[in-house]
């Protein structure tokens, strides 16, 4: 059973930065999502086995870098000039390997318990 724990969540003024963190306790292809209150959880970003690819929604790209150091089975999103519309929870997921629809919510297999973004104005 593939363990997976976030950190790194915390209030912010808009134009800020956070970096999240997602500890797995095993290499696979990984995403981050999100979900505010009263809307569906949203694909944020995903990174490959190796780091070599990289994927990002529309609404995060140029602002939000994802990175994983795999000597430490941890993956990372790096949140710049963070606006009130990203407040949500932040959950990172996984799957074994990559898949055409990593954006979606299904086909990932492991999901952490999540971690709050406030992002204020």
């Amino acid at each position: 059973q593939l363990q997976l724990v976030e950190s790194g969540g915390a209030s912010v003024q808009a134009g800020g930065s956070l970096r999240l963190s997602c500890a797995a306790s095993g290499l696979t292809f990984m995403g981050w999502f999100r979900q505010a209150p009263g809307k569906d959880r949203e694909f944020v970003s995903a990174i490959s086995r190796t780091g070599g690819s990289t994927y990002y929604a529309d609404s995060v790209k140029g602002r939000f870098t994802i990175s994983r150091d795999n000597a430490k089975n941890t993956v990372y999103l790096q949140m710049n000039s963070l606006k009130p519309e990203d407040t949500a929870v932040y959950y990172c997921a996984a799957r074994k390997y990559y898949s055409v629809n990593y954006y979606s919510v299904g086909a990932y297999d492991y999901w952490g318990q999540g971690t709050q973004v406030t992002v204020s104005s």
